[in-house]
């Protein structure tokens, strides 16, 4: 399926070292023939996984001044916009009217949000950046992809995810036709070394029909950045190719995650040597190397429709 000039407005983190935000999301969407234009929300020398780290903030003026000149020579036509972590609470404001100006001018665009707030009960964004989710962003998404407990965070209450159509449910009723549970606590039937993620899509025709899958993804005992990064990326693009069909676009999306944290590790460890951990810098993403991967992912795990 060709793709007409697929434009995407990236706003995310930028390194110089590494794959992480704008770094993680652009390559895969290129290679797979997305147009990406990137609004790098902050430039730093590497993720602030490693030891040390320096860098430039961009400033919520410094947004709207870059997405002025855009506008003024009359090139903000978008398709998709993708935006994940954000710390700061005037520039996430910012992002959502840019968003919503762009829906204007296309009420066809798509916005896919990786609302990132925390993980294992823990925060890591500052608490004031909620409730701008809540009530601004969350409802302008039309693709989200919260980790369970930031779905909590997002419905201020903690539903027991066994009735995990309730947590979809009232995620789709603040906006969103698609929403994926990239990783919960539900035990799954494969033991304790796989990890569920969910996904439900509203279909688009108006038939109201909601397909709703889950998979069972294999633990991996490493910890690599910029994955969340690379999954809604690779979510828009599988989405865009295979629309209507969660399913697949899911399956395609974990598969080349799967294969990038393959190479990752096998890398790794590799180079560090028999018995020691990897360092931050040899657990950066295969990225490049993983180019034939992203263009053809082979399917490695199956999505179970519910």
């Amino acid at each position: 399926m060709e793709i007409m000039d697929c434009r995407v407005l990236s706003v995310q983190s930028h390194v110089v070292r590494g794959y992480v935000g704008n770094k993680s999301a652009s390559f895969p969407l290129q290679v797979l023939g997305f147009e990406v234009e990137t609004i790098n929300s902050v430039q730093f020398s590497n993720h602030t996984g490693y030891e040390h780290w320096k860098g430039q903030v961009l400033t919520a003026d410094e947004l709207q001044l870059l997405y002025e000149g855009i506008k003024l020579n009359n090139v903000n036509q978008y398709d998709y916009v993708l935006t994940g972590y954000t710390r700061d609470d005037s520039f996430l404001d910012m992002v959502v009217d840019i968003v919503q100006e762009l829906k204007r001018a296309n009420p066809n665009l798509v916005y896919v949000c990786d609302p990132v707030l925390g993980d294992n009960g823990a925060m890591y964004v500052p608490e004031n950046l909620l409730p701008i989710y809540r009530d601004k962003v969350v409802p302008a998404a039309d693709i989200i992809t919260p980790n369970q407990f930031e779905a909590e965070l997002l419905l201020e209450q903690k539903p027991k995810l066994s009735v995990v159509f309730q947590v979809m449910n009232l995620l789709h009723s603040m906006g969103p036709d698609t929403v994926v549970i990239t990783s919960s606590e539900l035990p799954s039937p494969l033991g304790d070394q796989y990890l569920v993620a969910l996904g439900s899509q509203k279909r688009e025709d108006g038939t109201m029909v909601t397909q709703q899958i889950r998979m069972d993804i294999p633990r991996v005992d490493a910890v690599f950045v910029g994955t969340g990064d690379l999954f809604a990326a690779m979510l828009l693009a599988w989405t865009h190719l295979h629309p209507n069909d969660l399913k697949m676009a899911c399956e395609k999306t974990v598969s080349v995650i799967y294969h990038v944290i393959k190479r990752t590790i096998t890398y790794a460890k590799e180079v560090a040597g028999p018995n020691r951990r990897p360092s931050p810098a040899q657990l950066e993403l295969r990225m490049v190397q993983s180019k034939a991967d992203i263009e053809d992912p082979g399917i490695v795990l199956n999505a179970l429709v519910l």
